[in-house]
């Protein structure tokens, strides 16, 4: 059983829209935070945030495979990122279609402007998406269960194709979502993911912790230092 989310509350800040760019706002320059403010109360007018997310019981976990009613996922990150989940957690979270049509009415009159707008898409999904992981942390807490980290088709060690696995279980339409042939989401601010629940899984873990660049990627080196 899906449940669907429609009650979602999100405000950006002039920080998230510039956090969505990937520029640190501590050390954006006047211009880039001066767009990011005027963007700023279009940005939150456009939202229309949505989710749906639901649980399926762990049947079988071997090598790099793990069994479910109605498929399986399979790659070395679902190896490492699942392993001790008794229940998986699908999540899909849109933030729907007004935000990005925007952004493309924008894109030749007003670069600048778009770029903030579609940073503040990439924002917007991001809280969303956390907000989703809390409720299914405090559900799975209740049932005496750890939330573990999330992992999204397409990240190293799990194969994008495995979206049409996904998206077979989960009923995408209700809320807006739909999957290309080259499986690319539709509104493109749009996220899935799963979250592996059980008695021993470790909530500290997150997917840098397994991906191959971790030793010199520039995101997680300044997160480590702050």
């Amino acid at each position: 059983m899906f449940e669907v989310v429609n009650d979602l509350q999100v405000t950006l800040k002039k920080e998230h829209i510039l956090k969505g760019q990937g520029i640190d706002p501590e050390k954006a320059s006047p211009l880039l935070t001066r767009v990011a403010t005027d963007v700023l109360n279009e940005a939150n007018s456009l939202l229309e945030p949505a989710a749906l997310y639901g649980y399926l019981p762990v049947e079988d976990f071997q090598h790099e495979q793990i069994v479910f009613p109605g498929g399986t996922f399979s790659g070395p990150l679902v190896a490492r990122a699942f392993a001790g989940a008794s229940r998986l957690y699908l999540v899909l979270c849109t933030i729907g279609p007004a935000l990005e049509k925007r952004v493309a009415e924008l894109m030749a009159a007003n670069m600048m402007q778009a770029m903030a707008l579609d940073g503040a898409g990439t924002a917007a999904v991001g809280e969303v998406s956390r907000q989703v992981m809390e409720r299914i942390a405090a559900t799975a807490k209740k049932d005496g269960l750890t939330a573990g980290m999330k992992a999204n088709p397409g990240q190293e060690g799990w194969p994008i194709e495995q979206q049409r696995t996904f998206f077979d279980l989960v009923p995408a339409d209700k809320i807006g979502v739909r999957l290309t042939e080259s499986c690319l989401m539709l509104p493109r601010k749009s996220v899935s993911f799963v979250i592996g629940c059980g008695e021993n899984m470790s909530a500290d873990n997150v997917p840098c912790d397994f991906c191959s660049k971790r030793d010199r990627c520039q995101w997680r080196n300044r997160k480590e230092q702050h």
